[in-house]
């Protein structure tokens, strides 16, 4: 087994060092435009640095850092990445791609004097849209996409994002100068674990993204009536958790059907008492698929299918969407950037077995002639920043391993010689998008 590059294992050192900085002590809560979030920018910022970039907070609370070309104001090649996290999180969703860019732009830091293009290093401040609701902010904000209605929107405490930017010391009239010019930018970059189980079963560490699945989200809510528990005949019974328990079983079944993917994570029964029928309950709809038809025709049919179940129960059907994100398309060009990339990891490693053990780097191959390299190609079921800065400039992305597909958890886990490979990879993606004449 090759030694792991010792700038490999800075950034998995990184991954666990950036999981300490956390408002919940025994989990991995960094939420945006909180204190965590500002201490975590102030860590990354130094790492940036000591890289050689240079390096300041934009109006959405982005960090970014920048390597000149070979004259000042080119336009740059992005990677990035996001650094908020879900409650209770694992440590390697984001930070691992921020710390992979940061790690492209170390090894690449002595090459730009004669680059045509610059290089810039993006930490977003939201993706999870954990705090607030709304997801992608940062990003949003990054690709000129801002809502200024989501100023209006309040997390758990009660706080408005408006306050939040404020006592961030963002001052929320200012947000638009986060807004990058398509002239800026040549194309974007990001590295991000599966969050699936397809490249652990298929015995590889790295894939290129094809596309990245439109997601929707709903606030739904049934209502009915909340009577005595003991009193209250089923025929006089307007059940709301019943009639959203169909719901939930609905979803599921049409989204099996229609091969999309659907998710209630939330649901919260009122008044909530043990003897008490519940009136009202309010639960959480997540819908992807690869693309924006299949999705939008499941959501339909869904709709439908709850509403009739309400009418017959005598319920009340109500639903507010929260958050939309169309498909996107990985740029063709990029992605042929990438999977040689791959390719060329592979190839360097030597590797006789294309389908090494789950948890093996390709690094970690026995060392031979191979035959031409079949990089894995997927679809993200999961969003990723890249699908907002697609709407200022084309995007690419490498999908790393991770342990069983885990994520949205502390188990999250990959290896050392994976991140090895990744950013192997990473490195070569990069440069040979910097060599483009692109603009």
């Amino acid at each position: 087994m090759s030694p792991v590059p010792a700038d490999a294992r800075l950034a998995f050192d990184r991954c666990e060092e950036l999981g300490g900085i956390t408002s919940v002590p025994g989990t991995i809560t960094r939420l945006h435009l909180s204190a965590e979030h500002a201490w975590a920018n102030a860590l990354v910022a130094r790492w940036m640095r000591s890289a050689g970039l240079r390096t300041w907070v934009d109006a959405a609370g982005n960090l970014c850092g920048r390597l000149e070309g070979r004259e000042p104001g080119l336009p740059a090649v992005v990677l990035g990445s996001h650094i908020d996290t879900v409650p209770d999180a694992g440590r390697y969703d984001g930070p691992l791609g921020v710390m992979l860019a940061l790690g492209v732009a170390r090894r690449l830091r002595n090459r730009m004097e004669t680059s045509p293009h610059a290089l810039e290093v993006v930490a977003f401040s939201d993706e999870e849209g954990a705090r607030f609701g709304s997801a992608l902010m940062g990003s949003r904000a990054f690709a000129g996409t801002w809502d200024d209605a989501w100023f209006d929107q309040t997390d758990e405490a009660g706080m408005t994002l408006r306050r939040a930017f404020a006592d961030f010391g963002l001052d929320p009239h200012q947000v638009g100068a986060a807004a990058r010019e398509p002239s800026d930018v040549v194309a974007y970059l990001e590295a991000h674990i599966e969050q699936g189980p397809l490249l652990q079963d298929a015995g590889r560490s790295l894939g290129v993204v094809t596309s990245i699945a439109g997601a929707r989200r709903f606030a739904l809510t049934v209502t009915g009536e909340a009577r005595h528990a003991g009193g209250t005949p089923y025929d006089r019974r307007r059940d709301a958790l019943v009639g959203a328990s169909f719901a939930v079983i609905a979803v599921e079944d049409i989204a099996k059907r229609r091969d999309v993917i659907a998710t209630v994570g939330q649901l919260q029964a009122h008044p909530g008492a043990v003897n008490v029928v519940p009136g009202r309950v309010e639960f959480s709809l997540d819908l992807r698929a690869a693309d924006d038809p299949a999705r939008d025709a499941a959501w339909e049919e869904m709709l439908a299918t709850i509403t009739s179940v309400c009418d017959e129960r005598g319920l009340q059907f109500h639903w507010v969407e929260e958050h939309r994100a169309p498909a996107v398309v990985c740029a063709p060009w990029l992605q042929d950037v990438i999977r040689d990339a791959v390719a060329g990891v592979e190839l360097a490693a030597g590797a006789e077995d294309p389908a090494p053990a789950p948890g093996a780097g390709t690094a970690a191959r026995a060392s031979g002639p191979v035959p031409p390299v079949e990089v894995p190609e997927l679809y993200s079921r999961a969003g990723h920043d890249a699908m907002a800065v697609a709407h200022l400039t084309e995007v690419g992305m490498l999908f790393i391993r991770c342990l069983d597909g885990i994520s949205h958890t502390p188990f999250e886990s990959v290896t050392v010689d994976d991140v090895a490979d990744a950013l192997d990879a990473f490195t070569s993606a990069t440069a040979a998008v910097l060599a483009t004449e692109r603009s």
